[in-house]
């Protein structure tokens, strides 16, 4: 090796504090303190002489030099950490599960008590992704992804949970001012400016109309609806009658069966699928065990409302 590396305990100061954006939250992540990690980022910005933050203390800004560190490192320690946990006795440390932050939000933080309640001794640590772990390496020993359905699975590694079902949901205080009766309703030019929209899906009320058989033109940029960073900010929105949301069954069902949104068109299948992928096909008992159970919380799922036609008449 060419250039002598930097030491490792200054990286992991640098990553942290650049990640999370804060000394302080660096050295609650690395159970220091916040002078450590100052003392170790100025370490590093001698050993490689350029500054990596501007700013204050309280407010520090990256550098150029530190945006192009940053992600590489962030990256390698999560590389690291997966090595790591691959040589460790599998049957040890807690189960790290990765799924989409709303799904996490929505349905399995609620139904997880269940599982800590029948198998107290396995620890179940959640991390969020809003990307795909298809064919690229996967993190963590379990990832909960939406895949198209195309029914072609490898059993040794991956299990359906269930189909996705799309549907239009508003609060019933809306429902009462605006007249849903059939999908083409929504076509109405009236209406784009309560389609709400989400940043991470900006596809769903294509996707939707594709599915329900209804053509929903893009409106233009000044009479869109509000868009919003997360799946789940969209959804509260909806609660909160700021508009409609094209969701996910499986994401609205607590809200529809409690009456906080109503789904007057029902649910259409989007064609994709809810896939649970293990990082091994190897028996794991843990692992299985967290699989069945997912399986039969799946099951447990109510029958989502089917679409609704015309009025007749």
């Amino acid at each position: 090796m060419s250039h002598r590396l930097p030491p490792l305990s200054a990286l992991r100061a640098f990553e942290a504090a650049a990640r999370l954006g804060r000394m302080t939250a660096a050295a609650d992540e690395l159970a220091v303190t916040p002078g450590a990690i100052s003392r170790q980022v100025r370490q590093l910005e001698q050993h490689l002489g350029v500054a990596l933050f501007d700013g204050t203390k309280a407010r520090p800004t990256l550098t150029p030099a530190a945006h192009v560190l940053q992600p590489v490192l962030t990256t390698a320690f999560a590389h690291i950490a997966d090595a790591v946990r691959e040589v460790s006795d599998p049957s040890r440390g807690p189960l790290d599960v990765a799924c989409f932050s709303t799904f996490t939000v929505k349905w399995l933080i609620p139904r997880l008590f269940d599982f800590q309640a029948q198998h107290p001794g396995i620890e179940v640590r959640l991390r969020t992704t809003d990307a795909g772990t298809g064919a690229g390496r996967m993190h963590g020993d379990l990832a909960i992804t939406a895949e198209e359905a195309t029914g072609a699975w490898d059993t040794s590694k991956e299990q359906r949970l269930f189909p996705e079902h799309l549907g239009p949901v508003l609060s019933p205080e809306l429902a009462q001012r605006v007249a849903l009766h059939q999908s083409a309703d929504l076509a109405d030019p009236a209406l784009a400016p309560l389609r709400l929209h989400t940043r991470t899906r900006r596809n769903a009320w294509a996707m939707w109309g594709a599915a329900a058989g209804a053509t929903v033109p893009l409106p233009a940029p000044m009479q869109a609806g509000p868009e919003f960073e997360h799946y789940y900010f969209t959804l509260e929105a909806a609660v909160r009658g700021l508009g409609i949301a094209v969701a996910p069954w499986h994401l609205v069902m607590d809200d529809v069966l409690a009456g906080r949104l109503v789904a007057p068109l029902g649910f259409v299948a989007s064609g994709y699928d809810y896939v649970v992928r293990r990082r091994t096909s190897g028996p794991l008992p843990r692992l299985d065990v967290f699989c069945a159970w997912l399986q039969a919380q799946a099951l447990a799922n109510p029958v989502p409302p089917g679409p609704q036609g015309p009025p007749s008449g």
